[in-house]
Parts: C-alpha cells; sequence; structure tokens
C-alpha cells in the first residue's frame, strides 16, 4: 500500500544553518548581495540566479514569474525578456516591480524591490551575442504570451528562423532586451529556529541606506 502523504500542517523543519546580524553585514546591500550569491552559487542550488519577478497589471493586479538575473552592477540588477511580453508591458505601465531570490537550501532568501529602466541596446547586443545560437534564435521565434495553436507554430518557426540565419550571426531583435532593476529596498532573510528568523533590511533614503533589523 502506498505510504499517505504527510499533512500540510505537519510539513516543518528546523532552520539551524547560519544566522545574520546587523553589526556582521556589509554596509552595501550589493555587495552583501554578491556576497550571498557567491555562496549560492557554490552550493548545489539550481539555477542560484533565478529570482521570482513581480509585476503590477493596468488593474493594479500582481502577477509573479521566474526570470534569470543576468549581470549585477553598482546600480542594480539586470535581466532580460521580450520587450512585447506581458511582464514587459506590466513594466511600461508600472515600473515599480519586486523579486525574490528563494534559495532554499541555504535557508535563505533575499527580497528586492525597486523601479524598473530599459538597459541600453548596446549593452543588450553584447548579451544577446553573448547566448547560444538555439537562444538567439529562439528570441525571434516566440511572440512571448502570444496565444498559439500548437507547438508546432514555435517549431516550424524555429525552422525557418534556423534557415534564415544559417550564414552570419544573428541580429539582436528590436522588441527584445534587457531591464535593470534599481533597487529602494533589499532585505537578506536568514532562517532561525523556532521560527525566529533573522531580517536585515537596507532601505534606500536619498543617496544613502539605513540598515535595520526586523522582527521575523
Amino acid at each position: 500500500m502506498t505510504k499517505p502523504s504527510k499533512e500540510i500542517t505537519d510539513l516543518r523543519r528546523e532552520y539551524t544553518a547560519s544566522q545574520l546580524d546587523v553589526d556582521s553585514v556589509l554596509t552595501d546591500p550589493i555587495m552583501q548581495f554578491r556576497k550571498w550569491f557567491d555562496e549560492a552559487g557554490n552550493s548545489d542550488i539550481l539555477e542560484p540566479n533565478a529570482m521570482v519577478l513581480s509585476t503590477i497589471d493596468q488593474n493594479s493586479r500582481a502577477t509573479q514569474r521566474t526570470v534569470l538575473l543576468k549581470a549585477i552592477d553598482k546600480d542594480g540588477f539586470v535581466f532580460y525578456t521580450n520587450y512585447t511580453s506581458r511582464k514587459a508591458k506590466h513594466i511600461e505601465n508600472n515600473p515599480n516591480v519586486s523579486v525574490l531570490f528563494p534559495w532554499y537550501e541555504l535557508e535563505r532568501q533575499v527580497s528586492i524591490e525597486g523601479k524598473v529602466e530599459k538597459v541600453s541596446t548596446a549593452q543588450s547586443l553584447k548579451y544577446f551575442l553573448s547566448r547560444p545560437f538555439g537562444s538567439q534564435l529562439g528570441a525571434w521565434v516566440s511572440n512571448q504570451s502570444e496565444v498559439i495553436s500548437s507547438r508546432s507554430i514555435l517549431e516550424e518557426k524555429l525552422a525557418e528562423m534556423k534557415s534564415k540565419f544559417n550564414k552570419g550571426k544573428v541580429p539582436l531583435p528590436d522588441f527584445w532586451g534587457g531591464y535593470k532593476i534599481i533597487p529602494e529596498r533589499i532585505e537578506f532573510w536568514q532562517g532561525r529556529s523556532n521560527r525566529l528568523h533573522d531580517r536585515i533590511e537596507f532601505k534606500k533614503e536619498l543617496e544613502n541606506w539605513k540598515i535595520q533589523r526586523l522582527s521575523p
């Protein structure tokens, strides 16, 4: 007989892997993020650069999807997408977004809130040319978020793009590129025992970051 699964209310574990304090974090939250990101990358986490991006539609409803972080600089966090996609339309209407990095294996998560702006075409081109050939073609194939009748439509268009661009470089689509999230708030969350988790918040005030501990 199949062993009955646990009740959802019985699913629990204690978090004891690490701890976090105001005095132990770096004063620059982007540098602190890089530190944690490097630790995530050196662990067994699948896709440590995966982040859940939340946007707001024209009816003030929140939606989420997972995207991949592709660059970090002193100003913010960069990801790439189709500029005609659902998320892009939301961003055009409301540039306020949030992202969450759920690093469960490390009993950590990082949430970032801020405004989004497009990166330069030159930056988008540089990244696009670094992508594998199939990913470059994929950007041309998909009218992202549009309704299609079957997968065969994608496969037929992929074959068409392979034929079209089989000699020479694949050009950057004018409807595809990067966005940078300029953070206004970053929270580092470290799981602790008895659900008394460590939460350290960085909040932008003018040009400076205010650092404070939050109750779990």
